[in-house]
């Protein structure tokens, strides 16, 4: 059986309520300086704004979520064979929970899990 392999991805999402939105972007753009975009979150439904900040090498994406009461930390994760990596995800328990937001036109094949602790990954074949 073929094993996959797995890197990290250059995407972290926060998940914030509503309510704390507005001043987590203003302190990553007013008090630490970075360059914060607004970006267009309609092919996202469970998010209603979205902003893109340049981490490093990384995107983070602060994302708000009307219906959520606290935030959340989202992580992106890549393999080189999707149905290999869910296959050996499922024999540790890990099955894909694809529900958690429907994703359309990213143009990869995709599968959203989570880790034993309940964090959401975002796991994206690469080829």
């Amino acid at each position: 059986m073929n094993e996959p392999r797995f890197t990290a991805g250059p995407n972290i999402a926060m998940k914030i309520p509503k309510a704390q939105y507005d001043a987590t972007v203003a302190f990553y753009r007013d008090v630490l300086g970075f360059d914060v975009r607004e970006d267009d979150a309609s092919a996202t439904p469970t998010v209603s704004r979205t902003h893109s900040v340049r981490f490093g090498a990384t995107t983070l994406w602060l994302d708000c979520v009307d219906n959520d009461s606290r935030p959340d930390v989202w992580l992106q994760l890549h393999t080189d064979d999707l149905d290999a990596a869910t296959d050996r995800l499922a024999r540790t328990g890990i099955r894909p929970c694809d529900e958690v937001e429907p994703l359309e036109g990213i143009g990869s094949r995709t599968h959203w899990i989570r880790n034993p602790a309940g964090v959401v990954h975002l796991l994206a074949e690469t080829g």
